[in-house]
């Protein structure tokens, strides 16, 4: 995954899974546009994928259901054997041992999670800093070899409650917990972060910095210089939106760009 300065991991936004509210009643489908999506990835040369639930509207706070963890996880299990990269897994909102869970019965490679460090409001509700849980979870299952990359300053999200504490201090508190990586975003899904705060965080920490959110052809260029990976979703879509269809023109022509 790291086999080059600044890596590439395409978001799957799966169909809704069990559990929700919109769930279609066949994960064999929910699968085949998983693994479609995810070769299209691949054939373009990016360095990882990474799965969420991002359908499965509107979320519950801190859990999912276990259909929908065993949903991911089948899902995952076949993206895994069908691509070989390196794989990462996200459950929303905050359902960060679940991920865990699936992420170990795939074989992936990382999560992404919320909620990590210091508390937040999200569209859920309150949420709760969740690492010396996910950690001694991780520690306890013998699953050291998955990654965890958290979310700072989180989108979607008010951060009154910790407003004196800067973007750095949270990356700084959520490496000292053991974070493999930090990710950093914009304000809502689509939206870039802005450079310097990506660049602050690469000088203030030794772990992975990503960027979550609003990477496509106009500022890829600036983020590569100072982030370890970018994960790219919603500019490969259809009208830019995460709930279209993923366009394999707009993955070759990003893959090209990062590329020189």
């Amino acid at each position: 995954m790291w086999n080059r300065k600044c890596s590439l991991i395409g978001m799957v936004h799966l169909l809704p899974l069990p559990g929700s509210a919109d769930y279609g009643g066949s994960v064999d489908t929910i699968i085949d546009l998983a693994l479609r999506e995810a070769v299209i990835y691949k054939s373009h040369g990016f360095d990882a994928v990474m799965l969420e639930n991002m359908h499965d509207l509107p979320y519950l706070r801190g859990t999912v259901d276990p259909e929908t963890t065993a949903a991911m996880a089948v899902t995952a299990h076949r993206v895994k054997a069908q691509t070989q990269l390196p794989l990462g897994i996200q459950l929303l909102a905050a359902a960060n041992i679940e991920a865990l869970g699936a992420a170990i019965a795939a074989s992936a490679d990382f999560i992404r999670v919320e909620g990590y460090v210091f508390a937040h409001v999200g569209d859920e509700g309150l949420h709760q800093s969740c690492a010396p849980q996910l950690i001694r979870k991780r520690a306890q299952l013998k699953a050291e070899r998955i990654q965890i990359f958290a979310d700072i300053k989180k989108k979607h999200s008010a951060h009154a409650l910790t407003s004196d504490i800067s973007l750095v201090d949270t990356a700084k508190a959520a490496e000292f917990f053991k974070a493999d990586g930090v990710i950093v975003t914009g304000h809502h899904t689509g939206n870039a972060p802005e450079s310097v705060d990506v660049t602050t965080v690469r000088n203030a920490v030794a772990c992975k910095v990503l960027v979550g959110s609003g990477v496509d052809e106009t500022n890829i260029a600036e983020f590569m210089t100072n982030a370890d990976a970018l994960i790219v979703g919603s500019s490969l879509k259809e009208g830019g939106r995460w709930q279209n269809p993923l366009q394999p023109q707009k993955v070759a022509a990003l893959a090209q760009l990062c590329s020189r």
